[in-house]
């Protein structure tokens, strides 16, 4: 490995960590990598793919962000690719002909591809050597981030046969590393925990009101030495107004979030990694990929909504080892845009009541997570999770997703086509083309009929038409993605069912509220900020030193929360509301929702209710103060 390092990667050392976790998945075992920030896990694959034959399958829920990663890769003359919606058909072939020839080392893909069809068929049988997973903290219902999709890769490792794992993240507590481990039989002893302190990041905390915000930002940028800055924000509006403020005042900043385009978000962050601009102002959208290693000061103008992502965001400081500076500006009113978050999340009862009631009645469950959601008011990430629940609970069974609709279009007439393959695989392609419907363009493949009247399975049509592709004789076209389901549990317990997932819902959402009372916590701390940090990720360490309470900083002192009172007159205008749109506002979480001015798929549907008056009317109101004041569900 180390002359690998050296010729590879052009590196003299390793860094903690990394030689112990490439020596374990050597030696054949499956590995946890818990490094902070930037501090080379990525490496920990990258070297290993190169040692072992076969393929290296790196899962990661930040595809977009590993574009770097992988021009990075390829221009080490490394053979590394990604698969994803983004590819054009051609590139798709190209990166499917050199999985197949066995031409790659490393392929990139999102954790959904592993349930993808087209893909579980040209990976299946493959020599896939390491599975990579990237931001594994995900897989645990405790983590911070928690995606059902995650829980279905321990049964990929499984049916794909891979022969070892490697999980990795950068914010794991001992409850998360244990999940972690037990989804991927990884061994206690092959956990390497590098540990997370960091003794060049200074840590403070300022109490502010929501006036002060400003012009403190404006105070410590002019009294502290220039340097690269990110300053985090809650809403994409606070990332355009603090860019404008600073702007203004002399400095060169620029917003970054999810709602700029995609050329605007590509060149602000070029610009910050080659220090054009020192300033970005930015929610959490930004910052993951970014390998800045000069960024001097990390400022939260909002509260963090937890630890996790706390350590995450501020990790980003220093990391070439010099001074940064990690400040929090602690204002209790940012408690209510946090909590407003994590109650638009919760699905009603009725919801999940009505949602389990059309799964349990179908015949054969055969649906999208999109058309669940709008159907039943319930955000598609939580409806997956539902779905996911309902798998580990024995009640229904995953069947695979599939594409409803195929067609293709033929380059040459049907016998020219045929001409191409031997008798036996003539006589199947005539069956299939007799299957389906020509238009003038395109040609629809009925895959019912085509199963039957071929007597060979999905997949394996499937096959063909990608072979016909590869030999370019077609062009294939493969949409309308969904999901099928089987009933394996006959008798439930509806009432039931429904209550404990409404407890689910429920616990999920206690552990994010507490996250952000951890927060509020930690910003009126009275000892070591650093060792506080730590302890909540099983670290435990003596005072820093270096953190502004061990620096002389009085403990900041957090005002009450500046939430305006309800006006009496809100209910008597969200009742007529309601009767007009049952199905968006017939529930009293489904009105504090829209009152608090939290989206929802019912709303979305109904396009005149988001320009209603009374949208986000209540954003400063506690939303469990709406929802009381409402009536109960």
């Amino acid at each position: 490995p180390s002359d690998l390092l050296k010729s590879s990667f052009g590196l003299d050392a390793f860094r903690p960590g990394q030689q112990e976790v490439i020596d374990i998945l050597l030696a054949g075992r499956g590995a946890a990598a818990i490094f902070p920030t930037g501090s080379g896990k990525s490496l920990c694959y990258q070297l290993t793919a190169l040692l072992l034959p076969g393929l290296t399958l790196v899962v990661s829920p930040l595809l977009a962000l590993m574009k770097d990663q992988i021009d990075s890769l390829q221009a080490k003359d490394i053979k590394a690719e990604r698969l994803d919606s983004s590819l054009t058909e051609e590139k798709y072939r190209e990166v499917s002909n050199a999985i197949r020839n066995g031409h790659l080392k490393m392929l990139f893909v999102s954790p959904e591809r592993l349930t993808n069809e087209r893909f579980l068929n040209l990976i299946r049988g493959r020599q896939i050597s390491l599975l990579a997973i990237d931001e594994a903290h995900c897989i645990s219902a405790w983590g911070h981030n928690f995606r059902p999709d995650y829980l279905k890769l321990a049964q990929a490792v499984e049916s794909l046969q891979v022969e070892r794992v490697l999980a990795l993240t950068a914010t794991a507590t001992p409850k998360v590393a244990d999940d972690i481990s037990e989804a991927f039989a990884i061994q206690p002893g092959d956990v390497v925990n590098t540990g997370f302190y960091r003794p060049n990041l200074e840590f403070r905390v300022t109490a502010c009101t929501g006036n002060e915000r400003g012009p403190l930002l404006l105070k410590r940028l002019r009294e502290r030495p220039a340097g690269a800055a990110i300053i985090y924000v809650s809403l994409q509006k606070d990332a355009e107004n603090t860019a404008k403020l600073l702007v203004e005042n002399g400095f060169h900043a620029a917003p970054y979030h999810a709602g700029l385009k995609t050329e605007q978000r590509t060149a602000t962050q070029e610009d910050f990694m080659a220090g054009r601009i020192p300033i970005i102002c930015a929610t959490i959208a930004f910052g993951m990929g970014v390998d800045k290693a000069d960024i001097r000061y990390v400022y939260h103008y909002h509260l963090a909504k937890g630890f996790e992502s706390y350590l995450q965001e501020t990790g980003r400081a220093g990391r070439d080892g010099d001074p940064a500076i990690c400040e929090l500006f602690a204002c209790m009113d940012d408690c209510t845009t946090l909590e407003n978050f994590v109650y638009g999340d919760t699905p009603a009862a009725t919801s999940i009541a009505s949602l389990v009631d059309e799964i349990l009645d179908a015949d054969e469950i055969d649906i999208t997570a999109r058309e669940l959601s709008t159907a039943h008011d319930i955000r598609p990430l939580v409806v997956s999770t539902l779905l996911t629940h309902l798998e580990l609970f024995g009640i229904i069974r995953f069947d695979g997703y599939y594409y409803s609709e195929i067609r293709f279009a033929a380059h040459q007439p049907s016998s020219e086509i045929l001409a191409h393959y031997s008798t036996s695989q003539a006589a199947f392609l005539k069956k299939l083309f007799a299957a389906c419907q020509k238009a003038r363009k395109w040609i629809t493949l009925n895959i019912d009929t085509a199963i039957a009247q071929t007597g060979q399975s999905r997949a394996v049509i499937l096959r063909a038409l990608e072979n016909l592709q590869d030999k370019q004789l077609i062009t294939l076209q493969l949409s309308g993605y969904r999901q099928r389901f089987n009933r394996i549990e006959p008798r439930v317990d509806r009432a039931e069912l429904v209550q404990r997932l409404d407890g689910l819902f429920a616990r999920h959402e206690q552990l994010e509220i507490e996250r952000i009372e951890a927060m509020v916590s930690y910003a009126q701390e009275t000892s070591c900020l650093t060792r506080r940090l730590l302890g909540y990720f099983g670290e435990p360490i003596d005072p820093c030193g270096h953190c502004g309470i061990c620096l002389g900083d009085a403990p900041a002192q957090l005002s009450e929360r500046n939430a305006p009172p309800m006006a009496p007159s809100i209910q008597s205008k969200i009742e007529p509301l309601a009767q007009q749109y049952p199905a968006a506002l017939g529930q009293p979480r489904q009105q504090a929702r829209f009152l608090c001015g939290l989206n929802s798929p019912a709303v979305t549907a109904q396009r005149t209710l988001r320009g209603n008056p009374l949208f986000g009317a209540c954003a400063r109101i506690p939303f469990k103060t709406v929802i009381d004041h409402l009536g109960t569900e």
